[in-house]
């Protein structure tokens, strides 16, 4: 993984830090894999606008990702690794013995022609996914899943990993990315290694223009806006806004919003750092 720093050629460019797409082998994704992605700008039914800062943004069709990767003790080849603009991480895409093909978030590491397997044949080996009872302790794991069957849902996104620190009983004891340490049922599964692209969150877009292309419209600050519009609004001349809130009112740092009551708290050993 590596960057390039654009020369200021232009204003735009000035500050602008590209990725060299070096891990990526081809720009065509596999069709039979492609599913249709509509747009609604942030728009309900009726036209009228519920969600401000969306809208516009390149066209984009959504890869399917195999997350639950439940095609056990079937060898695959990894045959691509593509750039998907679904998500910060990168994928790839695998070609199984028995002829099926499917995309799976790629691991730093994961290299073309790769053999990958899950289920209880496989070996700790990066690209590899595993019941957390057979990872050994201190493995390096990404794409976990907080119930059995479920798929991935921690520990997707670019550069991002946990760590299997113990087991006892019928959970196994995993560090997330966040630091928050929090039992999963042993009979859930991970992939070895961490996700790839991880230099995503030094990219630097160099101009309002790019982050438009991505479907985000501009932000306006609350300190700007009217007493009617939003709690922090209002006043003289730049004045500071009172305490940071919410457009609702709720607290914006320091306030837990975390239900005391709820049910996987039991789960969590160790709260995320703050």
């Amino acid at each position: 993984m590596s960057l390039r720093k654009l020369k200021p050629v232009t204003p735009g460019q000035r500050f602008k830090v590209v990725n060299t797409f070096d891990m990526v082998t081809t720009d065509k994704p596999e069709k039979s894999l492609l599913a249709p992605q509509r747009r609604s700008g942030g728009r309900n039914n009726r036209g009228k606008m519920t969600m401000r800062y969306m809208g516009g943004g390149h066209k984009k069709r959504y890869r399917i990702i195999d997350f639950k990767r439940d095609k056990d003790n079937v060898p695959a080849t990894v045959k691509t690794i593509e750039y998907d603009p679904n998500r910060t991480a990168f994928i790839a895409l695998l070609n199984y013995a028995d002829g099926d093909k499917r995309y799976i978030i790629a691991l730093a590491g994961l290299q073309v022609g790769q053999t990958v397997i899950s289920g209880d044949k496989a070996t700790p080996e990066v690209g590899n996914t595993m019941l957390l009872k057979d990872i050994p302790l201190g493995t390096v794991i990404s794409c976990i899943e907080l119930h059995p069957g479920q798929g991935a849902v921690m520990a997707r996104s670019a550069g991002s990993f946990g760590q299997l620190v113990a087991r006892e009983g019928k959970y196994a004891t995993v560090k997330l990315p966040s630091g928050e340490i929090r039992y999963v049922l042993l009979t859930c599964k991970a992939t070895i290694g961490s996700v790839s692209n991880s230099d995503h969150q030094l990219l630097v877009s160099g101009k309002a223009g790019r982050t438009r292309w991505l479907g985000r419209r501009p932000r306006t600050r609350p300190v700007v806006m009217n007493p009617v519009d939003h709690p922090m609004g209002g006043g003289e001349g730049k004045s500071a806004g009172g305490h940071p809130r919410s457009r609702n009112g709720i607290p914006a740092k320091g306030y837990k919003t975390r239900s005391k009551t709820k049910a996987s708290n039991k789960y969590i050993i160790e709260r995320r750092k703050k």
